[in-house]
């Protein structure tokens, strides 16, 4: 079962990348959850049970093919 979160847009326009405190965006991977991304840093941060886990240890480094993927959904 795919799980929809829902982030308030105020609440996601408020919310920096731990690391470069950058702008993060809202984006489906390709089994469908959905995490933050920075472009930037190439790397992902989970979202649990509608609750970001904005950790450093926590975020996952993207591929090439994955980031092409994150940049076409927030129009990179």
């Amino acid at each position: 079962m795919s799980e929809h979160t829902i982030l308030d847009p105020t609440l996601l326009s408020l919310l920096a990348c731990p690391q470069d405190k950058g702008q993060l965006h809202l984006v489906r991977t390709g089994d469908g959850a959905e995490v933050l991304y920075n472009p930037r840093l190439r790397v992902a941060y989970p979202i649990d049970n509608g609750i970001p886990v904005l950790l450093a240890d926590e975020a996952r480094a993207a591929d090439e093919a994955e980031h092409a993927d994150f940049a076409r959904q927030f129009g990179e």
